[in-house]
C-alpha cells in the first residue's frame, strides 16, 4: 500500500510509527526540516520537505499511485486543500484532520464531492473517550464491542484483590463463576519483567498494582469489581477544568445524560459563552490552579474531575489536587505523548492524548484482513481489533490452541449471532463470527493473516 502523510507533527509521527510495522510505502511531507530529521532517525519512511498543497510536490510523491492520502497538519483549511488536490491528482482515498466537529455530521454538505472521503476530529474523539471512561467508574480504560455486550476493561489491582499471587490458571479455576479472559498485564519499571506489556500465559502471576486488562461479557461485569479488589461507585457529579472544545463537548454529552456538571474556565468571555451554550451546566469563571477556588466549589464532593485545559502540566497537577481531596476518578488531557504511560505511576486514573486517539482512528483505514473496528489501549503499545470472519479463513481451520498464535497476541472473545462467547484453547472459530483480538503492535500483521 502506498501512503502519503501530510504533516509530521505528533499525529503524523505516530501514524508513521504504527505503519512502520506494516511494510508500507510511506511518504511524509512537511515544511519543518527538524521534524523530518527526527522521523528519519526513528522510522524507516521517505520524508519530503515542502508544501503538501503543491501539485508538483504531490506528483513527486507518486500521488497518482497513492492508496491513501492523510492530511494531518495543524491547519484544518490546509488539510481540506491537500485532500481535495490529492484526490483530483489520483489518490484513491483521502482523510483530513479537522478542528470543527460540526463537519462530521453535516447532512447538508457531502464532503466527498470536494475530494474528502473521511474526516477525523481529535477533539470529538477525546470527548467520546472521556464520556466512555466516566461510565466505567473503577476502570481506567474501557472499550466496547457489539453495543457494550463485550467489554475490554483495564484497571489496577488493589492490595485487596483476591487475584494477587495467583497464576492466570489458578485464577480461572478459583473464579470459574466469572467468565473472563486476562488479555494483558503491565507493570511499573523495577519489576523483574520491566516496564512492559505482558500477554499472559497460564503460569503468569498477578501482583498488587498491576495494570490488568480483562475481556468480559457485560453481564459478568459486577464480578470484575471483586477481582480488582475495588468497590463499584456511581459517577454523578463531575467537575471539568477548561472550557475548550473538548470540555464543552464532554459537558454537553454528560448534561444530556443527567450528570451534574461544573465547568471552571479562566477566560471570562468564554465562560459567559459556555453558560449560554450549555445552560444545564454550572460555569465558574476562575483559575482552576487555585486550590482555594476548587475547595470553594466543593471539589471534595465530586465523583470525578476532568482536566482539559491547553496546558498538560496544569491538567496533571489539578488532577493530583483533586485526588488529594478525595475525588475517586481523575482524567487529564496531555499534549506530550511521552506522558501517556505514567498515569498510574503518578496517581491519575487516565491520561488521554487527542493526537494518539486520532492516529489510532485513522489507522483502521490501512488495516488488512476483515477488520471492522480498531481501538487503542491506554498505557500499552497494543491494539484491540475486531474481525468479521469470512468463509475459508485460516482462523476457522483449527481450534484456538492448534493455531499456534504468536505470544504477542490473544483471543479476547467472539460474538456469534449476537451472543458473547469467551474463548479458550478448545474453542473453534466459525465463519461470520466477530472475533476480538488483543495484540501488540509488532504482531498485528501476523494476526491479520489468520483472517485472510
Amino acid at each position: 500500500m502506498n501512503i502519503i502523510i501530510a504533516g509530521a507533527g505528533d499525529v503524523g509521527f505516530h501514524l508513521a510509527k504504527l505503519l512502520s510495522f506494516e511494510s508500507q510505502n510511506i511518504y511524509i511531507i512537511d515544511n519543518n526540516a527538524e521534524r523530518l530529521d527526527y522521523i528519519n532517525n526513528h522510522i524507516d519512511v521517505i520524508t519530503i520537505k515542502g508544501d503538501a498543497t503543491s501539485t508538483s510536490l504531490l506528483k513527486e510523491s507518486n500521488i497518482d499511485n497513492t492508496d491513501l492520502l492523510i492530511a494531518v497538519t495543524e491547519s484544518q483549511n490546509t488539510n481540506f486543500t491537500i485532500a481535495a488536490i490529492g484526490k483530483k491528482l489520483g489518490a484513491k482515498k483521502t482523510i483530513a484532520r479537522i478542528k470543527n466537529p460540526e463537519f462530521l455530521h453535516n447532512p447538508e454538505i457531502d464532503f466527498r464531492e470536494i475530494g474528502i472521503d473521511f474526516m477525523i476530529s481529535p477533539e470529538a474523539l477525546a470527548a467520546d473517550e472521556i464520556n466512555s471512561l466516566l461510565h466505567q467508574s473503577v476502570f481506567n480504560d474501557s472499550i466496547e464491542f457489539e453495543n457494550g455486550s463485550l467489554l475490554i476493561l483495564g484497571g489496577t489491582l488493589s492490595n485487596h484483590s483476591p487475584l494477587i499471587n495467583l497464576s492466570i490458571q489458578e485464577a480461572k479455576e478459583k473464579f470459574s463463576h466469572i467468565d473472563f479472559i486476562t488479555v494483558a498485564l503491565r507493570r511499573e519499571a523495577g519489576d523483574e519483567t520491566g516496564d512492559e506489556t505482558i500477554i499472559p500465559r497460564g503460569d503468569t502471576k498477578f501482583y498488587a498494582d498491576d495494570q490488568v486488562y480483562f475481556s468480559i461479557a457485560k453481564e459478568m461485569l459486577d464480578g470484575l469489581y471483586q477481582l480488582l479488589g475495588k468497590e463499584k461507585f456511581a459517577v454523578k457529579d463531575v467537575m471539568i477544568l477548561g472550557g475548550s472544545t473538548i470540555g464543552q463537548k464532554t459537558a454537553t454529552k454528560l448534561c444530556k445524560e443527567q450528570f451534574n456538571i461544573k465547568i471552571i474556565e479562566s477566560d471570562k468571555n468564554r465562560a459567559y459563552s459556555i453558560s449560554e451554550y450549555i445552560p444545564d451546566a454550572l460555569v465558574i469563571n476562575g483559575d482552576g490552579r487555585d486550590v482555594e477556588l476548587l475547595e470553594e466549589e466543593n471539589i471534595a464532593e465530586m465523583d470525578a474531575f476532568v482536566a482539559v485545559t491547553g496546558n498538560s502540566e496544569t491538567n496533571i497537577m489539578s488532577c493530583l489536587v483533586a485526588r488529594s481531596k478525595g475525588v475517586k476518578k481523575t482524567i487529564a488531557l496531555v499534549e506530550n505523548i511521552d506522558y501517556i504511560n505514567i498515569s498510574q505511576t503518578i496517581g491519575i486514573d487516565t491520561l488521554i492524548n487527542k493526537k494518539l486517539l486520532a492516529a489510532s482512528s485513522i489507522f483502521k483505514h490501512v488495516r488488512k484482513g476483515e477488520v471492522v473496528a480498531i481501538a487503542n489501549v491506554h498505557n500499552v503499545d497494543a491494539e484491540v481489533l475486531e474481525f468479521e470472519v469470512k468463509p475459508n479463513s485460516k482462523v476457522t481451520k483449527k481450534t484456538i490452541k492448534d493455531l499456534h498464535l504468536t505470544r504477542s497476541a490473544v483471543f479476547a472473545g467472539v460474538i456469534r449471532n449476537g451472543k458473547v462467547m469467551i474463548t479458550f484453547g478448545d474453542f473453534q472459530i466459525q465463519e461470520y463470527d466477530k472475533v476480538i483480538m488483543f495484540t501488540l503492535q509488532e504482531a498485528v500483521s501476523e494476526v491479520e493473516d489468520l483472517f485472510n
